[in-house]
């Protein structure tokens, strides 16, 4: 199971088990709540910008309301801006799958808007028998072992992100409703923010790449010079080097730096797969550049209106 250590600075230290060599690691010994001391909080939240991404077993006591009061200790909550809540809650988000779909595009959440999500908290409600795990990539250390001239090409780019692209091209294998619910409640609002390749991240000051399924092209290059730039980053963010990988099981709670990772729900289920989720609200990056992300386009959708590859 690995050596226990301990994450040292001004907070308490938390003992941790590191679950891979770039990124991720397992707090013990910690219950989760609303009620937490802040002086643990502030150790959560050290680890989570030390490993990117933070695991918690054992949290079978958590509720949807314990789990939102929990997020309101590491910042304001926020919904998620096109797909509804769960009944009853402020925020969270149901993440349901029947075993034909799932998350299974490498992304970092909700980027169409300016001031993405500073984090989410996901936990495990309903997990199939097999399959499920999810993944998830350290952009920062990404950005750090590139090549040095693409490193300053990156620094120089910026990327339009939008919700509007064409998600039966990208998934030919998904079923029709799941085609059906992209356009008319994922896609009901349309969003298209531009942002550069590389973030300043405002609490580390580490540089990070900023990509995911939802960059859809850089700026002032064409269609073909664009995939073909943004396949080049996003095959270095998503080197196994650069990733872990988390086999849910009940009561696993999880953890992500949204502001310094990408992740991946893997679709090798069958089965039911629930999991509810938290999002803490973000704000607006800065590049490399001093320049800050603006957001050029939000309008309600006529419910007619296809929506077009990019």
């Amino acid at each position: 199971m690995g050596v226990h250590e301990k994450i040292k600075g001004d907070a308490p230290e938390l003992a941790y088990r590191p679950v891979a060599g770039r990124i991720g690691a397992e707090i013990l010994d910690v219950k989760l709540s609303g009620k937490l001391p802040a002086e643990t909080v502030a150790g959560i939240r050290q680890a989570l910008l030390k490993h990117k991404v933070i695991f918690f077993r054992d949290q079978h006591h958590l509720t949807d309301a314990e789990q939102e009061a929990f997020g309101k200790l590491l910042g304001n909550l926020v919904p998620h801006p096109t797909v509804p809540k769960i009944e009853g809650t402020e925020s969270a988000l149901n993440i349901l799958s029947d075993g034909s779909y799932a998350a299974n595009q490498w992304h970092t959440d909700v980027t169409f808007v300016d001031a993405y999500p500073l984090a989410s908290i996901l936990r495990a409600v309903h997990l199939p028998a097999k399959g499920g795990d999810t993944v998830w990539a350290n952009t920062v250390a990404a950005y750090e072992h590139l090549p040095v001239p693409l490193r300053e090409l990156a620094d120089k780019l910026w990327a339009l992100h939008t919700n509007a692209y064409d998600y039966a091209a990208t998934r030919p294998d998904a079923p029709a409703e799941r085609v059906k619910h992209h356009k008319e409640v994922f896609a009901s609002t349309v969003y298209e923010t531009e942002h550069p390749l590389v973030r300043v991240h405002p609490e580390t000051g580490e540089r990070t790449l900023l990509l995911g399924n939802f960059a859809q092209k850089i700026i002032g290059l064409n269609p073909q010079d664009s995939a073909r730039i943004i396949n080049i980053f996003q095959d270095h963010i998503t080197r196994l080097e650069n990733t872990v990988r988390w086999h849910w099981a009940p009561g696993d709670v999880a953890i992500w730096d949204n502001r310094a990772t990408q992740h991946y729900g893997i679709g090798d289920f069958t089965e039911k797969r629930e999991l509810h989720r938290v999002t803490i609200d973000g704000d607006i990056p800065i590049g490399a550049d001093g320049r800050h992300s603006v957001t050029r386009r939000k309008e309600i959708k006529q419910p007619d209106l296809k929506v077009a590859a990019e």
